[in-house]
């Protein structure tokens, strides 16, 4: 009993929890990454099934659907990658890094337009979308205007 109140009160220590906690958050990145190659494989097979099925349909060798599925689908690919290199950015440095959340945001946004289809969205929600877009995109350009002058 001794023994294990000693343990306790070792662990409890505020250098010994930091370092278990982020002993911890290192293990839970390693395996979002793990899921994150396995969902952009997965992905890929979905976009890989998708223009075959297309290819071999009539008309053949013409995608017969619109292109912006095609599009939302590639840009599905770039976002999963975006969030991959999130988590090893973080494993790196031990630092969430603004500028590329910011920039997976974007590149999210822009796949929500891109497969828009406005016969189905009302005029608020684009206007919506519009300020999220100059919202991220004055944030990036802080963001990225304040590291480049660090840098320097």
């Amino acid at each position: 009993m001794k023994r294990f109140i000693h343990r306790i009160m070792w662990i409890t220590k505020n250098d010994n929890f930091i370092h278990i906690i982020e002993s911890l958050e290192t293990v839970v990145a390693k395996i979002l990454s793990v899921f994150m190659i396995i969902v952009i494989f997965l992905i890929i097979a979905d976009l890989a099934t998708f223009i075959v099925k297309e290819l071999f349909t009539p008309p053949y060798g013409r995608i017969s659907t619109t292109l912006f599925t095609v599009f939302g689908l590639f840009l599905n690919v770039l976002i999963a990658l975006e969030l991959l290199e999130n988590i090893t950015a973080y494993l790196k440095k031990q630092v969430l890094q603004v500028e590329l959340v910011i920039v997976t945001s974007l590149i999210a946004v822009a796949r929500k337009i891109i497969i828009l289809d406005l016969e189905k969205v009302k005029g608020l929600d684009i206007i919506g979308l519009g300020i999220a877009i100059l919202a991220l995109s004055i944030s990036y350009l802080i963001i990225h205007f304040t590291n480049s002058s660090r840098r320097n």
